[in-house]
């Protein structure tokens, strides 16, 4: 179990303590920029086969931490795995991306989702959670995480991911309760699998709304934050002390109202999204987490030191947690990412 007695300045962070230097952990920290990762799955296979072997889980989610002492470890899994528990098939074609089997398209085929049986599809998630909660460091805090519904919805409707989420979408103004069905069963599902991944030793949990950003203000508010909201509730009433970031990807204007409306303990934003307007804009006290350009940190140089800067002064009166605005990119070179390690704590080494 994880040391709860222990200072954790990203926890801390999150609910709201204004650190002296900001606490940092990036999205997709654990993958493919580091050579320890792809000597893993060289050995061991495929992104899917690794994120549900708990043994080899539990290592890519410790290897960033070793190498750079980040304050937090993100668990090394994937936002379909939800699907898997809901029923449908999920495999990764090479260079292509995940694919899920059969599409959900339309109500029938939303009905016809049957639940596996015979054991918890989820279970060697779980596992891994409980292997990294005993060898992390006090100080380092653990992060779960889900998909958002809308955002996991996107995936099981298409069978894939698509560039402007069409068959959602349509899906959404054509048939309002068929997509109500399956939203609901995606929010029911991640209640209970953020819940066990708390109880196995997370102590904050992020929700990635990847696709968030390619819905009008209406729709937004009916399948962004009507169903993060019943997480949120959800969730709490189980695990009253989890912590919980809300990542709406895109969102841009409509993140007041997502901070508002969720009840979310935390606001990631993406890198378009301006730092000082969000200082102006969110609630007074709300943490906030981000938001450099992964582009930005894969080119490094003087320019890199800059944008840290301009973060890390825009957030200086808020409990601010610094990230990317996304998922680190493979191409990024180690040393990037230790001059941003060294530029956030001032040239302090952990």
């Amino acid at each position: 179990m994880t040391h709860v007695h222990a200072e954790k300045p990203l926890l801390a962070a999150l609910r709201g303590q204004v650190q002296p230097t900001p606490p940092i952990w990036f999205m997709r920290q654990a993958g493919r920029y580091l050579p320890e990762y792809r000597e893993l799955r060289a050995q061991k296979g495929g992104f899917l086969a690794l994120a549900m072997d708990p043994e080899a889980a539990a290592e890519i989610t410790l290897q960033p931490i070793r190498r750079f002492g980040f304050d937090g470890a993100i668990l090394f899994s994937d936002i379909l795995t939800v699907p898997m528990a809901l029923g449908q098939e999920l495999w990764f074609e090479t260079g292509e991306g995940p694919r899920l089997a059969p599409p959900l398209t339309g109500r029938s085929a939303i009905e016809a989702l049957t639940p596996p049986s015979g054991g918890d599809v989820l279970a060697p998630i779980y596992a891994t959670v409980r292997r990294v909660a005993a060898a992390l460091p006090p100080e380092t805090t653990f992060l779960g995480f889900a998909g958002s519904p809308w955002t996991v919805a996107t995936y099981m409707i298409a069978g894939q991911g698509s560039k402007d989420q069409h068959a959602a979408r349509t899906l959404a103004y054509g048939d309002p309760p068929a997509m109500q069905t399956l939203v609901d069963r995606i929010v029911a599902v991640t209640i209970d699998y953020l819940a066990r991944q708390h109880e196995a030793g997370v102590a904050a949990v992020q929700l990635f709304d990847s696709w968030a950003g390619s819905l009008s203000p209406q729709q937004f508010e009916r399948w962004v934050i009507a169903p993060n909201a019943a997480i949120v509730a959800g969730l709490r009433a189980r695990c009253p002390d989890v912590v919980i970031i809300g990542f709406p990807k895109g969102a841009g204007g409509k993140l007041p109202a997502y901070a508002r409306e969720t009840g979310v303990d935390a606001l990631g934003i993406d890198e378009t999204v301006d730092p000082a307007w969000a200082h102006a804009v969110l609630p007074d006290a709300m943490p906030v987490q981000g938001n450099l350009d992964p582009i930005a940190l894969l080119t490094g140089g003087g320019q890199l030191d800059a944008a840290v800067d301009r973060i890390v002064a825009a957030f200086g009166g808020r409990p601010h947690v610094f990230n990317l605005g996304h998922g680190i990119l493979p191409a990024t070179p180690i040393a990037h990412v230790e001059q941003v390690l060294a530029r956030v704590r001032g040239g302090a080494v952990r």
